[in-house]
């Protein structure tokens, strides 16, 4: 039947593979793996044997089409990824995108996702967030980019490897501040998995002389919410005076002005008593 299955794996504990995912996986005709290297030992696992097809970033155009010709032929295909969900920060979403745009079905076998995992674990706001994926390897790039993201109260996430983590840490630091919270999420659900909460400038220092090692997730705080302008003197009598003409006493007015704005009670009421 042709189709594409999206299928998740795990990101690091074998035993998060999905009854479902093991299902489809040993269903389909065949497979198009980021690294069939990495691929075949999961299918070795699970005793699973399926013809594969390699399908990473610097041959999706040539091998993208191949694929989508096979499964308008009738095959049917499962894409995945080394490790978490394909198609997120994933060459799978071209792929995704050329079956749909052939009117062939895509359907999504959900698996771990190393973003959502380490935003749970973060203890960070999780209501409203954004996923930002790998920053640029160009310093002038990846800093502009920080630069785009600073003001966004959002929680932010971030992949990042091993070997950049200590420059796009002080980059942060730079722009947006080293007090900023955030969780250094490394290795999740492998056996040396850690999570530390600290702030970027703590952050620094921890890598300082530690090497990283391993994939690292950084859950970074949103923005904090920017402060309203205060009132001016003018604009504190003015609201004074609107609230005594809408039937609230000047006592009351100046009494609940002066404790938002910070004048004195007094200074507001007497002001407020001479415009009326």
């Amino acid at each position: 039947m042709s189709i594409l299955y999206i299928v998740g794996t795990p990101i690091g504990n074998l035993g998060d593979m999905s009854p479902r995912g093991l299902e489809v996986l040993g269903s389909v005709d065949f497979i198009a793996a980021e690294d069939t290297r990495v691929t075949v030992k999961l299918l070795n696992h699970f005793g699973i044997k399926k013809p594969m097809v390699s399908y990473y970033q610097h041959n999706l155009r040539e091998r993208g089409e191949e694929i989508l010709r096979r499964i308008q032929a009738g095959e049917s295909c499962a894409v995945v990824t080394d490790a978490g969900m394909p198609c997120i920060s994933d060459p799978g979403e071209d792929l995704a995108a050329l079956c749909h745009q052939a009117g062939i079905p895509v359907r999504v076998v959900p698996g771990p996702t190393a973003a959502l995992s380490a935003l749970a674990a973060s203890g960070l706001p999780t209501g409203r967030f954004t996923f930002e994926g790998f920053l640029s390897v160009k310093a002038s790039s990846r800093r502009e980019r920080l630069l785009e993201v600073k003001e966004d109260p959002r929680t932010l996430i971030f992949y990042e490897a091993p070997h950049k983590l200590r420059d796009t840490l002080r980059d942060m630091a730079e722009v947006f501040g080293g007090e900023r919270r955030l969780a250094l999420c490394r290795e999740l659900t492998k056996i040396h998995e850690e999570i530390t909460r600290t702030t970027l400038c703590e952050a620094i220092e921890l890598y300082r002389e530690k090497e990283p090692k391993g994939e690292f997730v950084l859950v970074i705080e949103g923005a904090p919410p920017k402060k309203e302008p205060g009132l001016t003197f003018s604009e504190a009598v003015e609201l004074v005076v609107q609230m005594s003409a809408c039937g609230v006493s000047l006592s009351e007015a100046a009494k609940s002005v002066a404790a938002d704005s910070g004048y004195k009670k007094g200074e507001i009421y007497r002001a407020a008593l001479e415009k009326r």
